[in-house]
């Protein structure tokens, strides 16, 4: 019985939130371009956009140059190594919904666009996985080892930054 008594109080508390976000909504979509940059903090200008986006390619690079000598390629791996880089290259970031378009849609058009950008997202990861994979397969068992422990790094320094983040 616990258990059900807590799940509905998640559930209460999540429509709750989702409540307030729709009035949140609703009361600012008359909101001037100003206001709109406010009410979304979380929003950044294409030229915000432009600049983490090269902080992105810059840090991706160093990483992949760390790894290319970490790993030793062999003249016969690097054809593979070329393909796995041009993949793992981080993709311009398509230009997000202005704010004050999003507190125009309703509901149910702002949940569509958001499935929209993770069905990209997802797409995005698949081709990164299949390139992941090919590239796996031409690695020596040392290699991957390497590789693993690379990854695994990698993967920990950005839910890291995520959550510092998050904390802001």
């Amino acid at each position: 019985m616990n258990k059900l008594k807590q799940s509905l109080l998640v559930m209460f508390a999540l429509v709750g939130m989702n409540v307030a976000g729709v009035v949140h909504a609703q009361s600012s979509s008359s909101a001037s371009a100003a206001s709109v940059t406010a009410d979304h903090p979380h929003v950044r200008t294409p030229e915000e956009i432009q600049k983490w986006q090269e902080k992105v390619k810059e840090r991706m690079a160093k990483r992949l140059a760390d790894l290319h000598d970490k790993l030793k390629i062999t003249a016969n791996q690097e054809s593979a190594w070329k393909t796995f880089m041009q993949a793992m290259l981080p993709a311009s970031v398509a230009e997000p919904m202005p704010a004050k378009d999003i507190d125009k849609m309703t509901t149910p058009e702002r949940m569509a666009a958001s499935l929209e950008k993770m069905k990209r997202h997802e797409a995005m990861m698949q081709s990164r996985l299949d390139a992941v994979k090919a590239f796996y397969g031409t690695l020596t068992q040392d290699q991957q080892k390497i590789f693993d422990e690379a990854h695994a790094h990698a993967q920990k320094e950005m839910q890291e930054r995520m959550a510092k983040q998050m904390d802001k």
